[in-house]
Protein backbone atom coordinates (compact mmCIF):
# COMPACT_ATOMS: atom_id res chain seq x y z
CA UNK A 1 0.00 0.00 0.00
CA UNK A 2 1.30 3.44 -0.93
CA UNK A 3 1.64 5.77 2.05
CA UNK A 4 0.37 9.35 2.07
CA UNK A 5 3.83 10.86 1.58
CA UNK A 6 4.54 8.72 -1.48
CA UNK A 7 1.11 9.36 -2.95
CA UNK A 8 1.34 13.12 -2.33
CA UNK A 9 4.90 13.31 -3.70
CA UNK A 10 4.12 11.26 -6.82
CA UNK A 11 0.98 13.23 -7.60
CA UNK A 12 2.60 16.66 -7.12
CA UNK A 13 5.72 15.61 -9.04
CA UNK A 14 3.63 14.15 -11.86
CA UNK A 15 1.48 17.27 -12.12
CA UNK A 16 4.59 19.46 -12.20
CA UNK A 17 6.23 17.38 -14.96
CA UNK A 18 3.07 17.41 -17.07
CA UNK A 19 2.65 21.18 -16.63
CA UNK A 20 6.25 21.73 -17.70
CA UNK A 21 5.70 19.58 -20.79
CA UNK A 22 2.46 21.38 -21.68
CA UNK A 23 4.17 24.79 -21.31
CA UNK A 24 7.09 23.62 -23.44
CA UNK A 25 4.82 22.16 -26.14
CA UNK A 26 2.65 25.28 -26.28
CA UNK A 27 5.56 27.72 -26.35
CA UNK A 28 7.40 25.73 -29.03
CA UNK A 29 4.37 26.37 -31.27
CA UNK A 30 5.35 30.05 -31.10
CA UNK A 31 9.10 29.43 -31.35
CA UNK A 32 9.91 30.06 -27.68
CA UNK A 33 11.10 28.12 -24.66
CA UNK A 34 8.57 26.73 -22.20
CA UNK A 35 10.37 28.54 -19.38
CA UNK A 36 9.27 31.87 -20.86
CA UNK A 37 5.61 31.17 -20.06
CA UNK A 38 5.75 31.77 -16.31
CA UNK A 39 7.78 34.96 -16.64
CA UNK A 40 5.56 36.36 -19.39
CA UNK A 41 2.43 35.61 -17.36
CA UNK A 42 3.94 37.24 -14.28
CA UNK A 43 5.22 40.33 -16.08
CA UNK A 44 1.84 40.80 -17.77
CA UNK A 45 0.32 41.42 -14.32
CA UNK A 46 2.78 44.26 -13.58
CA UNK A 47 2.56 46.96 -16.24
CA UNK A 48 5.00 49.15 -14.29
CA UNK A 49 7.52 46.32 -14.54
CA UNK A 50 9.48 44.25 -12.06
CA UNK A 51 13.12 44.02 -11.15
CA UNK A 52 14.95 40.72 -11.53
CA UNK A 53 14.91 40.35 -7.75
CA UNK A 54 11.13 40.83 -7.62
CA UNK A 55 10.67 38.36 -10.46
CA UNK A 56 12.79 35.79 -8.56
CA UNK A 57 10.63 36.20 -5.47
CA UNK A 58 7.28 36.09 -7.25
CA UNK A 59 8.19 33.12 -9.47
CA UNK A 60 10.12 31.36 -6.69
CA UNK A 61 13.19 30.91 -8.92
CA UNK A 62 16.87 31.47 -8.28
CA UNK A 63 18.69 34.52 -9.63
CA UNK A 64 20.81 32.57 -12.10
CA UNK A 65 17.76 30.95 -13.74
CA UNK A 66 15.91 34.27 -13.97
CA UNK A 67 18.98 36.04 -15.32
CA UNK A 68 19.43 33.49 -18.13
CA UNK A 69 15.77 33.54 -19.16
CA UNK A 70 15.54 37.34 -18.99
CA UNK A 71 18.60 37.64 -21.28
CA UNK A 72 17.02 35.20 -23.77
CA UNK A 73 13.64 36.95 -23.64
CA UNK A 74 15.33 40.32 -24.20
CA UNK A 75 17.23 38.89 -27.18
CA UNK A 76 13.91 37.65 -28.64
CA UNK A 77 12.35 41.10 -28.22
CA UNK A 78 9.79 40.01 -25.61
CA UNK A 79 10.97 42.27 -22.80
CA UNK A 80 12.88 45.46 -22.31
CA UNK A 81 14.93 46.71 -19.38
CA UNK A 82 14.94 50.18 -17.99
CA UNK A 83 18.31 51.72 -18.78
CA UNK A 84 18.55 54.31 -15.97
CA UNK A 85 19.29 51.90 -13.12
CA UNK A 86 22.97 51.61 -12.18
CA UNK A 87 22.82 47.88 -11.51
CA UNK A 88 20.99 45.66 -13.99
CA UNK A 89 19.20 43.68 -11.25
CA UNK A 90 17.57 46.96 -10.14
CA UNK A 91 16.32 47.76 -13.65
CA UNK A 92 12.61 47.42 -14.19
CA UNK A 93 11.71 44.76 -16.74
CA UNK A 94 8.59 45.26 -18.84
CA UNK A 95 6.97 43.47 -21.73
CA UNK A 96 7.34 44.83 -25.24
CA UNK A 97 4.31 44.80 -27.56
CA UNK A 98 5.55 41.48 -28.92
CA UNK A 99 5.92 40.23 -25.33
CA UNK A 100 2.35 41.30 -24.53
CA UNK A 101 1.08 39.34 -27.54
CA UNK A 102 2.92 36.19 -26.44
CA UNK A 103 1.77 36.71 -22.82
CA UNK A 104 -1.82 36.93 -24.11
CA UNK A 105 -1.29 33.65 -25.98
CA UNK A 106 0.03 32.08 -22.74
CA UNK A 107 -2.99 33.34 -20.78
CA UNK A 108 -5.47 32.00 -23.33
CA UNK A 109 -3.78 28.60 -23.55
CA UNK A 110 -3.46 28.37 -19.75
CA UNK A 111 -7.16 29.17 -19.35
CA UNK A 112 -8.05 26.53 -21.93
CA UNK A 113 -5.85 23.95 -20.19
CA UNK A 114 -7.29 24.66 -16.73
CA UNK A 115 -10.82 24.53 -18.11
CA UNK A 116 -10.10 21.20 -19.80
CA UNK A 117 -8.56 19.76 -16.64
CA UNK A 118 -11.33 20.77 -14.28
CA UNK A 119 -14.50 20.62 -16.36
CA UNK A 120 -16.88 17.87 -15.37
CA UNK A 121 -14.92 17.06 -12.19
CA UNK A 122 -15.56 20.11 -10.01
CA UNK A 123 -17.93 23.02 -9.64
CA UNK A 124 -16.76 26.63 -9.39
CA UNK A 125 -17.17 26.42 -5.60
CA UNK A 126 -15.11 23.23 -5.46
CA UNK A 127 -12.43 24.85 -7.64
CA UNK A 128 -12.19 27.79 -5.22
CA UNK A 129 -11.89 25.38 -2.29
CA UNK A 130 -9.32 23.27 -4.16
CA UNK A 131 -7.08 26.27 -4.87
CA UNK A 132 -7.46 27.47 -1.29
CA UNK A 133 -6.34 24.06 -0.02
CA UNK A 134 -3.40 23.97 -2.46
CA UNK A 135 -2.38 27.47 -1.33
CA UNK A 136 -2.48 26.39 2.31
CA UNK A 137 -0.47 23.24 1.56
CA UNK A 138 2.15 25.43 -0.16
CA UNK A 139 2.26 27.84 2.79
CA UNK A 140 2.64 24.97 5.27
CA UNK A 141 5.39 23.30 3.22
CA UNK A 142 7.17 26.65 2.98
CA UNK A 143 6.91 27.04 6.76
CA UNK A 144 8.33 23.54 7.30
CA UNK A 145 11.11 24.32 4.82
CA UNK A 146 11.99 27.40 6.85
CA UNK A 147 11.38 26.21 10.40
CA UNK A 148 11.77 22.45 10.13
CA UNK A 149 9.29 19.63 10.71
CA UNK A 150 7.43 20.13 13.99
CA UNK A 151 8.00 17.49 16.63
CA UNK A 152 5.21 15.02 17.33
CA UNK A 153 4.53 16.07 20.93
Amino acid sequence: MTDRFEQFSFIISGIYRKLQKIKRDEMVKRGYKGAFAQYLATLSRYEEGLTSTELCEICDKDKAAVSRIIAEMEEKGLIQREKKAVRSYRSKITLTEKGKEVADFVAKRAHAAISAVSKEIMTDEERVAFYSILDNVYKNITKIDTEGIPSEE
